[in-house]
This record gives C-alpha cells, sequence and structure tokens, in this order.
C-alpha cells in the first residue's frame, strides 16, 4: 500500500504544471470531447508506465543493496532539483483527430510522457519498491488525479494553482525520498 500511495502522491504533485498536464488542457480546448480525451490518456499512461516500472524492475535486479541505494538516492534528489524547472508545450505541436480524438490523445500524450518526469520518477518508484504493480496504479492513478480536471476544468482553474508551492512540495518530497534512501532506509527492501 505504501508504494501505491506514495506513488500516486508524488506523480500527481510532480504532473501539477508538467507538459503532459499542459497537453491535458490542449487536447480539452481542441477536441472539446473529454471522455476520449480521458480515456486516451489513462491508455497512454498504462502503457508507458507499465514500460517504465518494468525497465525500474530490471535495474533492480542488475544492481547490487548498495549501488542500487545511491543509484536511487541520488535519483530523487535530481528529480527534487528538476521538477522545479518549468515545462512549456510547443503550441505548433497540436495533434490532430485524423483516427479520433481518442487514438490522437493516445498518441500524443504517449510521445510526451516519453522520457518526461513522472516517467523517470516511475523507473526510480518501481526500483524502490518491490512492487511492480502498485507502482505502475499509483503512478497512473496520480496522472489521472492531476489530469483528469484538467480536461474537464480547463486552464481557468490552472491559472488559480500556486504551481511554485505545489513543485515546491513535490521537490521536498523527492528530495526527502532521496535523503532517506542514501541514509539506509528501506535496507530491509533490498535498497
Amino acid at each position: 500500500m505504501e508504494a501505491f500511495l506514495l506513488s500516486t502522491g508524488i506523480v500527481a504533485l510532480a504532473e501539477i504544471g508538467d507538459k503532459t498536464q499542459l497537453l491535458a488542457f490542449c487536447l480539452a480546448a481542441q477536441f472539446r470531447r473529454p471522455i476520449p480525451i480521458v480515456l486516451g490518456i489513462f491508455t497512454a499512461t498504462v502503457a508507458n508506465h507499465a514500460f517504465a516500472g518494468a525497465v525500474g524492475s530490471f535495474i533492480t535486479g542488475l544492481m547490487g543493496p548498495d549501488v542500487l541505494r545511491w543509484v536511487l538516492g541520488l535519483s530523487f534528489l535530481a528529480m527534487a532539483a528538476w521538477i522545479l524547472v518549468p515545462d512549456e508545450i510547443d503550441e505548433d505541436a497540436q495533434p490532430t483527430a485524423k483516427y479520433g480524438v481518442f487514438a490522437a490523445t493516445v498518441i500524443a500524450f504517449f510521445l510526451a510522457e516519453m522520457g518526461d518526469k513522472t516517467q523517470i520518477a516511475t523507473v526510480a518508484l518501481a526500483a524502490r519498491f518491490d512492487s511492480l504493480l502498485a507502482v505502475v496504479a499509483g503512478t497512473t492513478f496520480g496522472m489521472m488525479l492531476a489530469n483528469v480536471p484538467a480536461v474537464y476544468l480547463g486552464k481557468s482553474v490552472a491559472t488559480k494553482i500556486p504551481l511554485k508551492l505545489v513543485h515546491g512540495i513535490a521537490a521536498a518530497i523527492f528530495a526527502a525520498i532521496g535523503i532517506a534512501t542514501l541514509l539506509g532506509a528501506g535496507a530491509g527492501l533490498g535498497v
């Protein structure tokens, strides 16, 4: 349960103001069909985060506990710094609905999520916790918590959220996990 809850919270906070959330705003404004957009976001996120989680689990098997602890600790600290860098989305790179709103959303969201903060966080979380399903479910739920309101409520709500505060909280959580990992928290888990 810890892996699910921590994954949900970290990704939900990290996603606020992220380029994929900005993409969700743009998709909603362009297509004005929330149900296929939400289903597309869900489908793309499950596929992307399942892949990322599998990579994280694979990495765990390659490294010894001491090396893994340092790699994960430093990765979480790097994520803490990276989360403070605001994202943008290229307005010219708007997806078109050539194959339908759902397909356009799946493709655009999957590609936008490649190498994104939340995908990298999923890799690190899957390496940290020995529960791939709980991590992928948690990161997917976190993405949906952040993006479904973006699809339904639009940019007007986003301008009322203090992004610096949210990013600061997310960065502090990543930093705390990184420091705790470097200090040996989770040693019983093999990390």
